[in-house]
């Protein structure tokens, strides 16, 4: 388990974002139930996706000579304000906007932390011997914005014996606003938990809110929060902090972005989108090493845990990938393969685009991954997300249907070593001829029947934009609960009211079956099938036909037990009738609904 970015001179840290937009006309939340706050300038906040540059990557690392001090040495006005410097002349044409300063601050060199006379967050001053409200005018003098950093809670060294008074809170003092046992908060359990039922609490965050918005702040990562952060339980949950900071932001009157961090409960999503607008999904991407991150700590881990969160994205509010460091060659700790395939599921999945790279020495090829204006555009438009349409195998296909009619197709190999990789058009709902175009080497590569497929190098990718020239697919449905099938072993059916005909089959475990008998196949070949499903985490099956050998396939996590995903299983079939047989094995397989099987092979 690795702790977080704020930890008190941690080994290894894990960095937690939350993008929490918030201004000061909040709309009630929509259908998708986020907040969309409103301004008199322009759109809304996290409308889209935001871009920019994030501190902690290069403060965490131990690649030679970023912190030269000590850990986390590199947090100084003078770094912050030169790449700030190199965002505005490399990638502000680009989209990158916010400047973002981690965590930190307010801590000296041994980390150990600074407060003002209310208990508030001060500027270290050797860090930062200007004060923080100078180096965000700094920042906006280069047309950019400013982004600061907070964990959640009452930080224990701001407790002062419950003697410090509250700004603006007549009669308030620290030992109104916690609860009296002290309990402990947040994932490093660096702060004392604060009770709000108490008016003080309110006024606390307030008045940090209004510093910052003083300060001419407009971007706030909240970290540590739970239920996440690798804590559950009463005490570890903030939903109440998440909510304070909303109604404190809005008072001030300015618009300040609240992000998230870090691997945020799933169970709480309808919390983070009511009250910010964006939530980090998962650990830290950084290694914590001599490189700013691997491919094994964490990058690898974002294609596994991302699909769970895909419908909750969306205008208002985003799933944070973390930090996309992909621009400095060596330093990043990657291959080239291996930051395009980054780089490709940051911008299909509309993840914040934001880099922690050194931005004054981005290598070419870095700066071509950066600001490929159509790979942003599939991050910044209004292309919904991508998902997997395959299992969650070592090759994976990810795809979205654009407001246009097009596709937005992701190829991934995620093996070690070369393969290929093919996305079938049935996967996509047609069958035929479709046109094709490379996104990352911006050329049309002409029209493919049916399927494209590419020899792909280890933890390599394609990304197209897939434009149908064919027909609609026709399949035909077959329900897992239907009488005609086979049970075997713990299987059994259950009541879903997500599923197509309200029942499913579960408990497919330790050895449990689904057959699905007289699936009809016109001709022998190969189909896509598709298969609806419902798993609250990710869970393998071994899929086969007619008796014959089977193939194991990991389907991603829905989310919940609750939510029903579908992806698409390639199944040999012979002419006439065919059983289909999903076998848990010695493990848990998902809950099956339905399987769709097309009228043609693929």
């Amino acid at each position: 388990m690795r702790s977080s970015s704020y930890s008190v001179l941690p080994e290894r840290g894990l960095r937690a974002v939350v993008v929490l937009a918030v201004t000061a006309a909040l709309a009630t939340a929509g259908p998708a139930a986020h907040a969309t706050p409103e301004t008199d300038a322009g759109p809304v906040l996290a409308a889209k996706p935001y871009m920019g540059w994030s501190s902690w990557s290069m403060q965490s690392s131990k690649y030679p000579g970023l912190n030269p001090d000590g850990d986390y040495s590199y947090l100084t006005e003078a770094n912050v304000l030169k790449q700030a410097d190199a965002l505005a002349k490399k990638l502000k044409p680009y989209g990158y906007e916010y400047v973002n300063i981690d965590a930190g601050w307010w801590r000296d060199q041994a980390w150990k932390p600074g407060f003002d006379e209310y208990g508030r967050q001060k500027a270290d001053p050797d860090r930062f011997p200007r004060g923080m409200k100078a180096v965000a005018d700094d920042i906006h003098a280069k047309g950019l914005k400013a982004g600061i950093y907070l964990p959640v809670g009452l930080e224990k060294e701001a407790y002062n014996d419950g003697k410090t008074p509250i700004w603006n809170a007549e009669g308030c003092t620290t030992a109104d606003i916690v609860y009296d046992d002290l309990r402990t908060t947040n994932g490093w359990d660096s702060a004392y938990k604060i009770d709000f039922s108490d008016p003080c609490a309110q006024k606390y965050i307030d008045s940090q809110a209004q510093l910052f918005a003083d300060w001419g702040y407009d971007f706030l990562k909240l970290d540590g929060v739970g239920p996440g952060s690798f804590k559950s339980g009463d005490q570890y949950n903030n939903v109440a902090d998440v909510a304070a900071w909303q109604k404190a932001i809005a008072a001030t009157g300015r618009p300040i972005h609240l992000e998230l961090s870090w691997s945020l409960d799933i169970g709480h999503a309808e919390d983070w989108k009511k009250y910010s607008n964006g939530w980090r999904i998962d650990t830290d991407v950084e290694c914590y090493c001599n490189t700013l991150v691997t491919w094994e700590n964490s990058v690898d881990d974002r294609w596994d845990d991302t699909p769970a969160w895909t419908r909750h994205a969306g205008p208002g509010g985003w799933n944070d990938l973390d930090t996309l460091n992909v621009g400095n060659g060596e330093m990043d700790g990657l291959t080239k393969a291996e930051r395009q395939s980054y780089a490709t599921l940051w911008a299909i999945a509309k993840s914040p685009l934001y880099t922690g790279d050194d931005l004054t020495r981005l290598d070419s090829y870095g700066l071509s991954l950066l600001t490929n204006r159509e790979v942003i555009a599939i991050n910044q438009g209004d292309t919904p997300p991508a998902k997997p349409v395959t299992p969650s195998d070592p090759q994976q296909v990810w795809a979205a249907k654009n407001p246009n009619g097009t596709y937005t197709v992701a190829l991934f190999n995620l093996a070690d070593s070369p393969a290929s990789v093919s996305a079938n058009w049935a996967t996509l709902g047609f069958t035929g001829k479709a046109s094709v175009r490379d996104l990352w080497s911006k050329e049309n590569l002409g029209t493919y029947t049916n399927k494209i497929t590419q020899a792909l190098p280890a933890h390599g990718s394609r990304l197209f934009t897939v434009t149908p020239r064919g027909t609609a697919l026709t399949s035909t449905a077959y329900e897992a609960e239907a009488s005609a099938n086979t049970l075997s072993g713990n299987a059994s059916l259950a009541d879903c009211s997500a599923c197509s005909d309200g029942r499913k089959v579960g408990n497919l475990y330790l050895g449990g079956k689904l057959t699905v008998n007289n699936v009809v196949a016109d001709k022998a070949g190969t189909y896509q099938i598709k298969v609806a499903y419902i798993s609250g985490d990710s869970r393998s099956a071994d899929v086969s036909a007619n008796g014959g050998g089977a193939t194991r396939h990991k389907f991603p996590s829905t989310g919940d037990w609750g939510t029903v995903n579908s992806v698409y299983v390639p199944v040999t079939l012979k002419a006439g009738a065919n059983t289909i047989t999903f076998d848990s094995g010695s493990g848990y397989a998902p809950d099956i609904d339905r399987i769709d099987v097309p009228k043609s092979s693929s």
